[in-house]
């Protein structure tokens, strides 16, 4: 489901106990957002801190020359990505400018032509269970820049919608789970039921053995 939510029912399973059945019944959802993520987004002090524009850098290659930076930081854009840090805070974020990994970003992305000597950069990614898009610029030069996050309503509402769907996804497979394991049980309290009544024809005294007594 790209990447979006991960949900796994294990699939009937004989011998088991009440307890197992339970937990094996149990649909595993591994949600990218949290519920409300506007609220969180405007409520949550990380969130107001990074809301803010403020100083940013670029961080790739720290080990290399100044120089050589430069060179490897267009490079990376021009790849689609490049490793960027808020200096007020200290986050550091591996951002991806392009909606695919095996593309080169476009204009809207990776804007050499808007100002001289700057980049114009905008990234759109999940960040603890929130839709943002991150939008800032850097010198070519000196590698740092102004940067901030503003909450992506858009993509938001396509999380939300794709977990409500794995959920409903995942709440019919537990529900035909459980359908399939009361039909086991039934099968299995019926079978024991004609085995308890060929039992009981077995044991019982023919009639010519009664009558010769």
């Amino acid at each position: 489901m790209n990447g979006q939510l991960s949900s796994t029912v294990v699939p009937f399973v004989s011998g088991i106990g009440r307890r197992e059945e339970a937990i094996l019944a149990m649909p595993y959802i591994m949600p990218r957002v949290v519920p409300d993520q506007k609220a969180k987004f405007e409520n949550d002090e990380f969130f107001r801190k990074l809301g803010r524009e403020c100083e940013i850098k670029y961080t790739g290659f720290r080990d290399r020359s100044h120089e050589e930076r430069v060179v490897r930081f267009q490079a990376d854009l021009r790849e689609g990505h490049a490793e960027i840090a808020f200096v007020a805070t200290g986050t550091n974020l591996a951002l991806q400018f392009s909606p695919s990994a095996d593309k080169a970003p476009s204009k809207e992305y990776v804007d050499f032509e808007k100002e001289p000597g700057k980049v114009h950069l905008q990234a759109r990614f999940i960040l603890n269970g929130v839709c943002v898009r991150w939008k800032g610029w850097i010198d070519l030069q000196r590698l740092d820049g102004i940067g901030s996050i503003e909450f992506d309503e858009e993509k938001a509402k396509i999380e939300e919608q794709q977990m409500k769907e794995a959920m409903e996804q995942a709440t019919r497979r537990q529900r035909e789970f459980e359908e399939r394991q009361q039909a086991h049980r039934d099968q299995m309290e019926r079978r024991a039921e004609e085995e308890a009544e060929m039992r009981r024809h077995l044991h019982q005294p023919s009639p010519s053995a009664s009558s010769s007594d």
